[in-house]
């Protein structure tokens, strides 16, 4: 698939209002989620955002340790789409949480570019940041966990 087909399907999922759209060519798949969770994902702002304040990082920052396995109470922040994860809006900004810090749901915790856009992660429990899981700068994969959350 071309990049010009894969940018026709999104515009197809975004203006349909289709959850899922998954199309294959031979060994080629393309999976298109539409995330309701945050109309920021598809805003000209978050585009703007993009090309004002790219993200460079001269050295990645270690990521917290790894959750225990056995440990059933956290919730695990996971990556929606494939693309590139900023913990702040811009390089000279503050992360948008830290590992210790009370969340609400809907609280912004980081951003995954993708494709030039901004999409911003919110939480989807209260609870305290417990780990980050992805330094920041680092390319992250569909489902990746990005942090762990303890529910309080």
């Amino acid at each position: 698939m071309t990049l010009e087909e894969i940018r026709e399907l999104i515009k197809l999922v975004s203006e349909t209002g289709v959850a899922e759209l998954e199309v294959q060519r031979g060994d080629n798949r393309v999976r298109i989620r539409l995330n309701f969770g945050s109309e920021a994902q598809h805003s000209a702002s978050a585009f703007h955002l993009a090309e004002t304040h790219p993200h460079k990082s001269a050295a990645p920052e270690p990521a917290s340790p790894k959750p225990e396995a056995s440990d059933d109470s956290l919730v695990l922040v996971k990556s929606p789409i494939v693309g590139t994860f900023y913990e702040s809006s811009s390089p000279d900004s503050p992360p948008f949480v830290r590992v210790g810090e009370k969340v609400a749901p809907g609280k912004v915790l980081c951003i995954i570019e993708s494709m030039k856009l901004m999409n911003e992660i919110e939480a989807e429990v209260a609870g305290i940041v417990e780990s980050k899981l992805v330094p920041n700068g680092q390319p992250v994969e569909y489902g990746e966990a990005l942090f762990a959350i303890r529910p309080v």
